[in-house]
């Protein structure tokens, strides 16, 4: 496949949120004169990433209510996973499909040996056979790119920011004396900022392995005009058939090929976790104009 560099950017971006990290466990260690809280965050953390990156599968699945099917219930799903898993050489994933008319697909598990592909009814209903091809290439890869890790990991730093921006905010404006060299307005701003900047790294994050997985995926097919087509029919029945913005639906739409939830503009698409639908698109079209198809 074709190398994007990943390991650098994940490097970057991470380090950038552990920048950000420090710097609040700085201040509050300033305004508290102790360490201890910045350690137990960062503990919370760790416990909460890897609980969600073990069950990653397990918790996707369960919020959108999907339900195995044998080969025998859905014959045409099984053969372009199937084939697709023989080209890249990686296991054949467990299939499920979610009772939902929202056009969406998602593949998650902790690594290739662990994965599982969800198909709503919706995205079987709308697609035909080469543009349902297309969607479960871009899906296979982020499996095989690792990119569940690295979702769970930037979701749980993130995560560790905000509240410890947030303690920061808390104890850092009282005047007592342990915490009388503190600059309150500092602390204000810092618990206000850190979180919108750790929110904007992790999108970056998601953004970035989303254009990936559209030409990872592009590639393992061989047609990216498929998932171009199947990309503007997802758009449209999504407009149509958003799904409610539950928790645990939110959790999981950052693995979901389009976003779930009804758009607004402005602010709404500039926080989306996955990038503008028509840039995806002129991407893959350029990129079939470029290998001749």
């Amino acid at each position: 496949m074709h190398k994007h560099h990943n390991g650098l950017k994940t490097a970057v971006l991470f380090g950038v949120l552990w920048a950000v990290l420090l710097c609040i466990g700085g201040l509050i260690g300033v305004g508290t004169r102790s360490s201890a809280p910045i350690w137990i965050f960062a503990a919370i953390g760790l416990a909460t990433t890897a609980y969600s990156y073990w069950n990653s599968d397990k918790i996707a699945l369960r919020s959108m209510q999907a339900y195995p099917v044998t080969e025998a219930e859905a014959p045409g799903l099984y053969q372009i996973v199937r084939e697709l898993s023989q080209r890249a050489g990686q296991p054949m994933p467990r299939i499920y499909i979610s009772p939902t008319p929202a056009p969406n697909a998602f593949a998650t598990g902790r690594n290739p040996q662990h994965a599982a592909v969800c198909c709503t009814e919706g995205i079987l209903q709308m697609l035909d056979a080469r543009e349902l091809r297309g969607v479960l290439g871009h899906e296979l890869m982020h499996v095989y790119n690792r990119d569940i890790l690295t979702s769970s990991v930037a979701a749980a730093v993130a995560g560790v920011i905000t509240s410890v921006a947030q303690f920061a905010m808390f104890f850092g404006g009282g005047g007592g004396r342990d915490n009388r060299n503190a600059n309150p307005l500092a602390l204000l701003a810092l618990a206000l900022l850190a979180p919108f900047a750790a929110t904007l790294i992790q999108l970056a994050i998601s953004r970035t392995r989303e254009y990936d997985a559209d030409e990872d995926g592009s590639q393992l097919t061989g047609d990216p005009l498929a998932l171009a087509s199947a990309l503007s029919k997802i758009e449209g029945g999504v407009r149509q058939y958003p799904l409610p913005q539950e928790q645990s639906l939110v959790n999981t739409s950052h693995l979901m090929i389009a976003n779930p939830f009804k758009r607004g503009g402005g602010l709404t698409t500039m926080f989306s976790t996955h990038p503008p639908m028509k840039d995806r698109i002129a991407r893959l079209e350029s990129m079939a104009g470029r290998i001749g198809r």
